[in-house]
C-alpha cells in the first residue's frame, strides 16, 4: 500500500528482499495475499494520549473499482464507479483514534456516534462541521462530558426542543447563536457554553489527516470485497499513525 505496488509486484518485491538478506523464505503468492486479506483480524493501533482527548471528526469519499468500470476498460463501454465513505476521528495531535468505513450514502452524524463510542478514555471536546449538528451528537458528547464545537445550523424545519435536558438546551443555544452573527464570525466570537474562542479552526487537523491519507495511500480502495476493504482501511490508518508518531515535529509556544 505504501509503495503503491500491485500484489504481483509485491510478491516479487518480498522475494528480492529475502534474497538480499540471504533468508531461505518464500513470499506468499498474490492470490494468497488477496484471499487472506478478507479474513485478517486487525485492530487500529492506538497511541497512548494525554487525558482529555480533543476529538475531531469528518468523512471523505474513497472510490472503489466495480464490475461496471472493469467492463468499461475491457470492452470500451461506459462503466460506473462506486464509492465508500471513510469516517475518521483524530485527536489534537493528528493521530487517528477512531475510524469507520461505510457505504457512500450513510449519514455522517449517525456514524459519528460510533466514532465517539470507539474513543477510549476521557473526551474533553468534540469538533466537527455543520453536517454533525444533531441532537444525537450533543447528547452522545454530553454523556462523555465533552464540550461540542459545531457550527450551528438554522433550518426552518427545526424547532427548539421543549425538554429541559442539559444537552438539548446546549444544542438550542448553539443554534440560536448562529442567527445574529454570520457563520464566519461565529468561529471566533464569545458565546456560551463554549470557550471565549470556539477553536473551530482546529477542524483543519482532521482535514489534514484526509489529505495525508489520499497523498500517501491514495484516493481509491484496491480491494474488491467488503472485508478486504475494511482490512485495507485499518492498515492505512495504522501506517499514518506510525508516521505521525515517529515523524511529528515537537512544537513549543514561544513568547513574542
Amino acid at each position: 500500500m505504501l509503495f503503491h505496488l500491485p500484489l504481483r509486484q509485491t510478491e516479487g518485491f518480498l522475494r528480492s528482499i529475502f534474497g538480499m538478506l540471504c533468508l531461505d523464505l518464500s513470499a506468499p503468492d498474490h492470490t494468497t495475499l488477496s484471499r487472506r486479506a478478507q479474513g485478517l483480524n486487525l485492530t487500529l493501533r492506538r497511541v497512548p494520549a494525554a487525558p482529555g482527548i480533543h476529538l475531531l471528526v469528518d468523512s471523505t469519499g474513497l472510490s472503489k473499482v466495480g464490475e461496471g468500470e472493469w467492463a468499461a476498460v475491457k470492452h470500451g463501454s461506459r462503466g460506473t464507479r462506486g464509492w465508500q465513505k471513510l469516517h475518521l476521528g483524530v485527536d489534537g495531535s493528528g493521530l487517528i483514534v477512531a475510524h469507520a468505513l461505510t457505504g457512500g450514502h450513510v449519514d455522517d452524524a449517525t456514524t459519528a456516534l460510533e466514532l465517539i463510542d470507539m474513543v477510549e478514555g476521557e473526551v474533553s471536546r468534540l469538533t466537527a462541521d455543520a453536517a454533525y449538528d444533531t441532537r444525537g451528537i450533543y447528547e452522545a458528547a454530553g454523556a462523555r462530558g465533552a464540550t461540542v464545537v459545531i457550527p450551528p445550523t438554522w433550518r426552518t424545519t427545526r424547532r427548539p426542543t421543549s425538554t429541559r435536558s442539559r444537552t438539548a438546551s446546549t444544542h438550542d443555544r448553539a443554534r440560536r447563536s448562529a442567527m445574529s452573527p454570520p457563520l464566519i464570525h461565529w468561529r471566533l466570537l464569545l458565546h456560551r457554553p463554549l470557550e471565549p474562542t470556539s477553536g473551530y479552526h482546529q477542524q483543519a487537523r482532521v482535514e489534514n489527516a484526509f489529505f495525508r491519507y489520499k497523498s500517501i495511500i491514495g484516493e481509491s480502495l484496491r480491494a474488491r470485497s467488503r472485508a478486504a476493504q475494511e482490512t485495507e482501511a485499518i492498515l492505512a490508518c495504522n501506517i499514518l499513525n506510525q508516521m505521525t508518531q515517529f515523524g511529528g515535529p515537537a512544537s513549543y509556544a514561544i513568547g513574542r
